[in-house]
């Protein structure tokens, strides 16, 4: 596909809509026609998100959109239709099984695709073990495509961008991964509802990771005699485990397998986990967990393989919209988190959010002095937009009012490379 220009974004031309410079929808306070909405949006949708100049390009296409007038029932309706037929329009995966490089000119984001490659109802993503200067994607394929297969699963096993001991979140892979399970989700038009990670040894740990700093993407996760990293105190006792894992969990289920003679991965790192779960849910409810320990496995698999461990969480679905989230943000460029926005969060901080669907309102702790970029997403499944809607951010009223949705908003949910998060409401708490 042929994309604007460098020097053309700069100029800021709409060339795509055939709109001069002297005519910008933006400029002169109109709202763009029909026809040009509809190109902007399908031209919002081919860009990659993850390319500096495509997403300047998209910022301008969300800004073109602003004067777009309120939505009705019709016309969202139609454009959710439109969105989602144009959704295959972004950036996808060969769609073939085998090796294969995300950038295959650099040979570089190497991934193996297998499972059920014809028509998949959902998506396997394999992380494979190993540490400094080992492990790669081949095992990690062999072993859980069978159970892949047995769940009519598409899988893919990546590999990791560095061999380190935490190659799972160093050098840019956990940004690989997520475009993988994005463009996955493109390529073979995959129910972003039936997304799980799984993994042996280090791959556990990467899945216990990645599926807490992504929990909103999840539908389940299964690590494999591989923990979340836990912190020691003077002693040399396990004390706690980093953050951004045990708090975001509070919604996905997991299942957790460990054999108590695992001299490579000792079984105090997930038992410490598991404690962690358990305070979580004494204070926050919620929290679907099983620890499966066993003895005489040492490092190897769990009995019956990884498809017996797999088994227990394959028939799980992502809950996209609960009535509770809780959120440790660890990273600055995950902004979004179910239907929360948080353009500068606070790391490490805590924030928990709640709904409530009988008084049509929303009820949000967060024990921090700044809440600057805090917004809400909302749609009909979260809330009644046709009446007052309530907000209260530590207990004080922040905002009220009938929600307006909007194209603008309903576009800019889109930022998130995730079919299933698409919201026509917007709602910016720190005005």
């Amino acid at each position: 596909m042929h994309r604007l220009g460098l020097s053309f974004l700069a100029l800021g031309i709409f060339i795509c809509a055939g709109v001069p410079l002297s005519a910008s929808p933006l400029q002169s306070g109109r709202a763009p026609s029909k026809r040009q909405q509809n190109k902007l949006v399908q031209e919002f949708l081919e860009l990659d998100a993850w390319l500096s100049p495509d997403r300047e390009r998209r910022e301008l296409i969300i800004e073109e959109l602003a004067n777009v007038p309120p939505l009705s029932d019709r016309q969202l309706k139609s454009w959710l239709k439109s969105i989602g037929k144009l959704w295959s329009k972004g950036p996808q995966l060969e769609k073939s099984s085998g090796r294969a490089y995300l950038w295959e000119e650099e040979k570089r984001g190497l991934y193996i695709v297998g499972g059920n490659t014809s028509s998949p109802k959902g998506l396997l993503i394999a992380m494979h073990g190993g540490g400094v200067g080992s492990g790669d994607a081949g095992p990690a394929a062999s072993s859980w495509a069978l159970p892949a297969n047995a769940h009519d699963l598409l899988m893919i096993a990546p590999q990791v961008l560095e061999k380190t001991e935490c190659g799972w979140t160093d050098a840019g892979t956990e940004e690989f991964v997520i475009q993988l399970i994005e463009r996955a989700c493109r390529t073979w038009d995959i129910d972003p509802g039936r997304v799980y990670l799984a993994g042996h040894s280090m791959g556990g740990y990467g899945s216990w990771t990645l599926g807490a700093h992504h929990a909103d993407r999840v539908a389940g996760l299964a690590p494999s005699a591989g923990a979340p990293t836990a912190f020691t105190g003077p002693s040399g006792t396990l004390e706690g485990i980093v953050e951004g894992v045990i708090p975001n969990l509070f919604n996905v289920p997991i299942r957790i397998y460990q054999s108590d003679d695992d001299v490579q991965v000792p079984p105090d790192a997930n038992r410490c986990a598991v404690k962690a779960l358990e305070a979580a849910r004494a204070i926050y409810g919620g929290y679907d967990f099983e620890y499966w320990e066993v003895t005489g496995r040492g490092h190897g698999r769990p009995p019956g393989g990884n498809q017996a461990l797999f088994d227990k969480i394959a028939d799980k679905l992502r809950v996209a919209r609960p009535s509770q989230v809780v959120w440790q943000p660890t990273l600055t460029w995950k902004r979004d988190f179910y239907w929360l926005r948080w353009e500068q969060p606070v790391i490490n901080s805590v924030l928990v959010a709640k709904l409530d669907r009988e008084k049509n309102e929303v009820h949000i702790q967060l024990p921090v002095a700044s809440t600057k970029g805090l917004s809400l997403w909302l749609d009909s499944a979260t809330l009644d937009l046709s009446t007052e809607v309530r907000i209260f951010l530590n207990e004080q009223q922040v905002w009220s009012g009938v929600p307006t949705p909007t194209l603008q908003s309903l576009l800019h949910s889109a930022e998130r490379g995730d079919k299933g998060h698409l919201y026509p409401v917007l709602i910016q708490l720190d005005q």
